[in-house]
Order: structure tokens, then C-alpha cells, then sequence
């Protein structure tokens, strides 16, 4: 039987009127495309489902033509629902700034975390990904980052695109308060932290790290 893997992406547009935002697709495509090398299925899910919007910055000046098939899975997404709890083996949340607006009090998505982490499935996610994670607590009300090695976009790297003052919360800041044992690398180079079936990224360069450890948690549960 084949692993399978749950995607579940932001649809959220905006940070400001005059800042537009999304899915960062570097931080979906790459582990999409790990995912799928390794002969996963992969399901692609959004908070609301439909298209997905990509965040400008995030879209490369030239075509990455290994990134297509996972590009064409974002023009129709299913919704994220409540059934996408079971018959997973793991499940990722790649970033981007939307993440940050319509993941943390989703209640499906709180909901879906919550089957997951009870049934002992791999949790990735990357960057702004994490935002997820925050509220995301065992059905004792136990927060799933507790006590967990973790990392997610840091604060210096908030404050250094000046965006600190336009988010709800700062990653780092509310993952520590959740008490994860939050980590992380130098800003904008690759570090990725895993702690048994938790697998978290800090910011786009990490990408590829995550899902190779991802997967590696995957091939555990074989």
C-alpha cells in the first residue's frame, strides 16, 4: 500500500490592501514533488477550496517546468473537510503569508490536525506553515507543539521584510508560548527540525529539508 499524503494550502489573498499574498509555491511544489517521487498519493486540499492564489514574490521570473503538475493542482482544489481526518498517512502545510490569516482558527483544519496527531500520522509543514500548528492540541487540550522540537519563519526574518506589524501573531514568538522548543538557523538559509512525527521548516530555502524529513518519518511507519 502506498502512503498517503495530505496537502492542505491557504486561500487567503492579502495582507494589506496594497500587499497582496498566498501560497508560497515553492514551499508546495517541492515537497509535492517528494512526495511524489517516492510514489505517494497526494491529495491537495485548501481551506476553501478552488483556486489557489500565489503570493507574487513567491511566482519564479522563468517557468519551473518540474513544478507544472503541481502548479495544475492548484487551479481546482477540493475544500478541506472533515473527512480528510482518516485514511492518511501524514499530512504538510506549506506557508506562505496567507497561512497566517486562515489556518490558525480554521475549525476544520483544528479539527483534521487533531485525528492526525491522535493517530500518530506525520505533521509537516514549512515557513508560515506552522500557523497551523498553534492552536493545534490533542483531544486532552494538550497543544501538539508542546514540549516538541520545532521551528517555522522566525521573528528576525518577520521584522526584516517588515511585516511584524501587519501579522496577528509572530510565529516563533506564539510557537514558544505554546512551549515548543522552537530552534532555528541562520535567517533565509535552509533548517528543518524533526521530533518523532512532527516535521517543521523555517522558511522557503527549507522546503526541500522538510519533505526529506517528511518522508523519512514516512518510511518509519512502514
Amino acid at each position: 500500500m502506498s502512503k498517503r499524503v495530505l496537502m492542505v494550502v491557504t486561500n487567503h489573498t492579502k495582507i494589506t490592501d496594497d500587499h497582496k499574498t498566498g501560497l508560497w509555491l515553492e514551499e508546495y511544489a517541492v515537497p509535492y514533488n517528494a512526495f511524489k517521487e517516492q510514489g505517494y498519493d497526494v491529495k491537495v486540499t485548501s481551506i476553501q477550496g478552488g483556486e489557489v492564489p500565489l503570493d507574487p514574490n513567491s511566482i519564479p521570473e522563468e517557468e519551473v517546468k518540474e513544478w507544472a503538475e503541481a502548479s495544475e493542482k492548484l487551479k481546482d482544489t477540493a475544500q478541506l473537510s472533515k473527512e480528510d481526518a482518516n485514511g492518511f498517512d501524514g499530512i504538510f502545510l506549506p506557508g506562505g503569508h496567507g497561512t497566517m490569516f486562515d489556518f490558525p482558527e480554521n475549525e476544520t483544519l483544528q479539527y483534521v490536525l487533531k485525528q492526525h496527531a491522535e493517530q500518530g500520522n506525520v505533521i509537516g509543514s514549512v515557513c508560515h506553515g506552522p500557523s497551523g500548528l498553534v492552536y493545534a492540541t490533542y483531544e486532552d487540550g494538550t497543544p501538539i507543539v508542546s514540549g516538541k522540537n520545532v521551528t517555522g519563519f522566525s521573528d528576525s526574518e518577520e521584522i526584516a521584510m517588515n511585516l511584524d506589524q501587519h501579522m496577528p501573531f509572530m510565529l516563533e514568538t506564539e510557537l514558544k508560548n505554546k512551549g515548543g522548543n522552537y530552534t532555528k538557523g541562520e535567517d533565509w538559509t535552509p533548517y528543518a527540525v524533526r521530533d518523532g512525527n512532527l516535521v517543521t521548516g523555517q522558511n522557503p530555502m527549507s522546503s526541500e529539508k522538510a519533505a526529506e524529513k517528511m518522508v523519512e518519518a514516512l518510511k518509519e511507519k512502514e
